[in-house]
């Protein structure tokens, strides 16, 4: 045991970067020397599952805690806050239909194949969007269904704020505690599941995913990183009067480059709080904030959405006008809030969005499989960009309310 005990102590003492990119180099250099050992594979099946597994019941203890426990006078900031969220995704979107119009992409689809199909009518998504809120809590969590995680933790945390003794609040705080440490926990494992995920995609598609949609690839992550590195810190130098980029750097460098890895922002949630209070903002404040901006911040995933419908249009030749690719980026920002909880999150609402150009679901849905293809870095770029605009957008909130306060005096 004691050896065990060393090893690891070891093994942690190593930064966790590093550690991950020495897995990311060892997974490509077997998946490029040894494609048919698919054992390998077992361990990124067995990290994704694990977060997968317990970032549904941290999301939920740390709502429930942190609503449990706010304090008066946030209400306010939290309005400023989602107002923040919802403008930096639109944003994001409109930066997708720009770039898409001036770098038009086209796809090899089989516009006469036949594929399985779920999408429906942007009434549909709305409708789905509201029943899922009040589905059952317990399935909510078993199914990872983020929006109904959000909605139930709010109302039990504010029944036990203003019912609950406050040692039933400890308890429920101390869980959450439990559950964050369980995640850091499965965090430090992060390199063997980052080997097991980059073998499984080169020993599959080899290099050649960066070539056959490079040009996709480009689009995707160009409009990300513009979003990231232009029109957020733009929000925040509009909000604050000052140089937005040290803040922005930083949470990049602590929270974006981790959500690049583990592909979850949900997962990224503790690396999140311990940034915001490595920044000294006030718990009450973001214990709630970086949950919900989990649920409902997700400026890449609009990005992805926007640029894969239009691509699909391009493809087939439907003439869009820019007036109607903005409907489509109003579209997709308010379709992204509600794609955290699903499987394969924003590539499964790109049929949705191309319905709105009349677009058999039967082309669009192979779009959706080109988007897992490329998934290895459009997924991790959009998670990035997410997780840290939530401890970015956080911080701009409170540094704002603080600045506004200060004037009043």
């Amino acid at each position: 045991m004691t050896i065990i005990k060393s090893l690891l102590k070891k093994y942690t003492s190593v930064s966790l970067m590093l550690r991950i990119f020495v897995g990311l180099l060892i997974g490509a250099a077997i998946g490029l020397a040894a494609p048919q050992w698919t054992g390998v594979a077992i361990l990124g099946r067995i990290f994704v599952s694990a977060l997968k597994g317990i970032a549904p019941v941290l999301v939920a203890v740390l709502v429930i805690s942190s609503v449990a426990k706010a304090g008066k006078g946030l209400g306010r900031r939290f309005s400023s806050l989602i107002a923040i969220y919802m403008l930096s995704t639109f944003i994001a979107a409109v930066c997708a239909v720009v770039g898409s119009f001036l770098f038009p992409v086209t796809l090899e689809l089989d516009q006469t194949a036949v594929v399985e199909a779920t999408a429906g009518s942007l009434g549909d998504v709305f409708a789905n969007l509201l029943t899922s809120m009040v589905a059952n809590p317990i399935a909510a969590i078993a199914n990872a269904n983020y929006i109904a995680i959000l909605f139930w933790s709010i109302v039990i945390g504010l029944s036990l704020k203003t019912m609950a003794s406050r040692a039933t609040v400890d308890v429920v705080h101390d869980l959450s505690a439990v559950v964050t440490k369980v995640v850091r926990w499965v965090i430090q494992f992060a390199p063997f599941g980052i080997l097991g995920l980059v073998y499984s995609t080169v020993s599959e598609s080899g290099l050649s995913v960066f070539t056959t949609y490079g040009h996709l690839l480009l689009l995707l992550v160009g409009c990300m990183l513009t979003n990231a590195l232009v029109f957020n810190p733009l929000i925040a130098f509009i909000l604050l009067r000052r140089n937005p980029y040290p803040l922005l750097f930083t949470c990049l460098k602590e929270s974006g480059l981790q959500a690049f890895f583990t592909r979850s922002s949900a997962a990224n949630i503790p690396i999140n709080m311990a940034l915001c209070r490595k920044l000294g903002l006030e718990e009450d404040f973001y214990s709630v904030s970086i949950p919900l901006g989990a649920t409902i911040n997700m400026d890449g995933a609009a990005v992805t959405i926007t640029v894969f419908a239009l691509a699909v249009a391009h493809t087939v030749g439907v003439d869009v006008s820019f007036a109607s690719a903005l409907f489509l980026g109003v579209i997709a920002t308010l379709g992204a809030c509600g794609a955290s909880g699903v499987a394969g999150g924003s590539l499964l609402l790109i049929p949705m969005a191309c319905s709105f150009f009349g677009i058999p679901a039967d082309v669009a849905m192979q779009a959706v499989a080109i988007g897992f293809i490329v998934g290895v870095v459009q997924d991790s770029v959009e998670t990035a960009l997410n997780s840290s605009g939530d401890a970015f957008f956080t911080a701009t909130a409170e540094y704002h309310d603080r600045r506004k306060q200060a004037k009043q005096q």
